[in-house]
């Protein structure tokens, strides 16, 4: 399976994933480490992939999601966006109602 399948199958089968610089314990960037704690205050259940420890991820992702930068956010298979899109949603309210629709959906 050649990086970009290898990627949309990440994508697809996690339902709250987010591509990081880091580890939502040891995050290598004030953006990872804002959005991974944005998510972890909505109690949500996430997978995660550490985009320096894999630098085709790293170099593929922007192709598969068209959008640039780190992190990027995905919920139920669509991007969200990155981190300021994230805190603008978790501090609105909306975060966690979409990570709520998504716990209810696999119950």
């Amino acid at each position: 399976m050649d990086i970009i399948e290898q990627i949309k199958s990440t994508i697809a089968e996690n339902p709250v994933l987010l591509f990081m610089k880091g580890s939502p314990e040891f995050p290598q960037c004030g953006f990872s480490m804002r959005t991974a704690e944005a998510l972890k205050a909505c109690d949500a259940e996430f997978s995660y992939v550490d985009i320096l420890a894999n630098q085709d991820v790293r170099s593929n992702l922007p192709k598969v999601s068209n959008w640039p930068t780190f992190p990027q956010v995905f919920i139920k298979g669509e991007l969200v966006g990155g981190c300021d899109i994230v805190l603008d949603l978790y501090q609105k309210g909306e975060l966690k109602t979409m990570l709520e629709a998504v716990n209810n959906s696999e119950s």
